[in-house]
């Protein structure tokens, strides 16, 4: 029976190789998405995918501005003993210093971290401000000049948009003054940054869009050198239409500069019954091209960057939720979807 097998599989193999070659389908192209846009593109990376050469190949052609993924949050640069570790921070500024991209640095001030370089000083909050005030000026001081802005607050707005969150930051130096401490020392470490509040869900929860406008809106009213706002923008494929166009002209309307600063479409997020991924593929054509009209209709010098979080399939945050997803606009290989296609086609 094996030998048998083995004879079958062998013949196989023989009539194979008479085949005639047939050359593969010309891989789909696309400009590059920065040559396109009339404002700068930007994605976010982590330090170790830039050693994909195909994938730095890949930033370095589309996009003008880079984000470090988590590699320049606290989690990260700030260690147990209070001392800081810049490596992988330090190597994506030197790509995109190599690049002439601008950086954006993400993020200072997070709800949802809590070093125990900080909670050791909880209750003494001398020594927490000096420690607080010390971090924001190691940080941003370290990339002036190559760092174009900042997110200094992250996330501040509670998800059901009554108030803000609580945090270490707001028990120690208070639910508002820390805010207003952390853009204060940013500024004096890089008076040249654009500083942001930058929040999630905007697009979908109307009230949460209320309360982060109001809060940038006292922020500005105490003298803090608030900069710009940031929208993630990250949402699913059935995001209802004009959703984007409405959060942006919201946003706009403070006069400041808007990062949409996250972007990316989830297609399993908006799976459900009755409705065929191809119809999801096309809502994310949708999305993809609404945003790209959105954005470019702000006033020019509100539009500050245009974000993707995440080139490729392959090395987005919602693959580590759900394999099977794909909100990038190239795909695990590095050709552009018919989403890349659609938010090209957007911009003229």
């Amino acid at each position: 029976m094996i030998h048998s097998r083995r004879a079958v599989l062998a013949a196989g193999l023989g009539l194979a190789a008479c085949k005639p070659t047939v050359a593969s389908p010309p891989q789909p192209t696309s400009p590059p998405l920065k040559s396109v846009a009339p404002f700068p593109v930007g994605a976010a990376v982590q330090a170790g995918q830039l050693d994909d050469p195909a994938l730095a190949a890949l930033l370095a052609d589309n996009v003008s501005q880079l984000t470090a993924e988590w590699e320049m949050k606290m989690e990260y640069m700030l260690l147990a003993d209070g001392s800081f570790r810049f490596d992988r921070p330090d190597r994506i500024a030197d790509f995109a210093r190599a690049h002439g991209q601008r950086l954006l640095g993400h993020t200072l001030v997070w709800y949802a971290q809590s070093p125990p370089a900080f909670e050791r000083l909880s209750g003494r909050r001398s020594g927490f401000e000096r420690a607080y005030a010390a971090y924001v000026r190691a940080v941003v001081g370290r990339y002036r000049g190559l760092a174009s802005g900042w997110d200094v607050v992250n996330e501040a707005v509670a998800e059901d948009g009554d108030g803000w969150r609580d945090s270490l930051w707001a028990r120690e130096l208070g639910p508002f003054d820390h805010m207003v401490q952390a853009f204060h020392l940013a500024h004096e470490a890089d008076p040249d940054a654009v500083l942001f509040l930058n929040d999630y869900n905007l697009e979908t929860l109307p009230k949460k869009r209320a309360t982060f406008l109001g809060l940038a809106e006292r922020l500005l009213a105490a003298g803090a050198p608030l900069g710009g706002l940031g929208t993630q923008t990250h949402v699913n494929a059935d995001l209802p239409a004009g959703a984007l166009k409405s959060t942006l002209s919201d946003l706009a309307s403070l006069g400041l500069p808007v990062h949409l600063s996250e972007f990316d479409v989830s297609i399993v997020r908006a799976r459900r019954l009755g409705v065929s991924d191809a119809a999801l593929v096309e809502g994310q054509a949708r999305v993809y091209a609404e945003a790209a009209e959105a954005f470019a209709a702000l006033p020019a010098g509100q539009r500050f960057a245009f974000t993707f979080w995440g080139l490729r399939d392959g090395e987005s945050w919602l693959r580590r939720e759900n394999a099977a997803d794909t909100p990038s606009p190239f795909t695990a290989a590095g050709r552009p979807k018919p989403s890349a296609a659609a938010w090209i086609g957007a911009l003229g």
